[in-house]
């Protein structure tokens, strides 16, 4: 049976995906490797890379913590703002 796509995880996907293209954009501007960004943020290589792809499980948009987006953050050495996408979708939906 197909799964159901809901609008409101359709946004969160390309929420996910506008994480990913900052994460990268951000790492790119800093002059560091994923292992760089991973290893300082206290993550796995893996994890980040899924971070990077808009995923945090194969097929699962990326969400992750809190405390992981403010350990990015600083690792990179910007604000937490630049690291987030600026229209974040309705979550009431759910």
């Amino acid at each position: 049976m197909a799964k159901r796509t809901r609008p409101e995880d359709e946004a969160w996907t390309d929420y996910a995906a506008e994480l990913a293209t900052n994460l990268r954009r951000l790492r790119a501007e800093a002059r560091l490797s994923q292992e760089d960004v991973a290893y300082r943020s206290g993550l796995t290589r893996y994890t980040y890379q899924k971070y990077e792809k808009g995923e945090s499980k194969p097929g699962t948009p990326a969400n992750p913590t809190i405390r992981t987006l403010r350990a990015m953050s600083q690792v990179l050495g910007v604000a937490l703002t630049d690291i987030l996408p600026a229209d974040v979708p309705d979550l009431r939906l759910r």
